[in-house]
């Protein structure tokens, strides 16, 4: 990426959607979150089925905003147990959630007002496997 390509925050969520299903993550969720939260555009929320997969979709999203959006994190944090992680990127943020960890705090549904992207339209990802509870929050065909 040359250095006068700024990805918009959009192109980022989608970049870190991407990385996250090439991970196998589950339950990928896109939020645009620019009209309720001031200094966030887009929240990327995702589920993964243990720690050893939480810390590789977090390594995949890292390296490829990094190399394909030219971005580091601001911030980066998480458990000990490994049953949650965040990347701070300012203008998106990326949640990184083990099943059990993502249903306790259903942060996807404080946002509930917010409009979540076509992954499949804007970001070719097809195959993603949907909990029921997730599903119901993705836009209608």
């Amino acid at each position: 990426m040359s250095a006068n390509e700024q990805k918009t925050s959009r192109e980022l969520a989608i970049i870190a959607a991407q990385a996250a299903d090439e991970k196998k993550a589950t339950d990928i969720l896109v939020q645009d979150v620019a009209e309720l939260v001031g200094e966030t555009d887009f929240f990327v929320i995702v589920t993964a089925s243990n720690s050893r997969q939480v810390n590789s979709i977090v390594d995949a999203i890292k390296e490829d905003l990094r190399d394909k959006g030219g971005v580091k994190p601001f911030h980066a944090e998480g458990t000990q147990d490994g049953s949650w992680s965040l990347l701070d990127y300012g203008q998106i943020v990326v949640h990184v959630f083990q099943p059990e960890t993502r249903e306790y705090y259903r942060l996807e549904e404080l946002w509930n007002d917010a409009p979540v992207l076509d992954l499949a339209k804007e970001a070719g990802l097809c195959d993603v496997e949907y909990s029921d509870r997730i599903s119901k929050l993705l836009p209608k065909k």
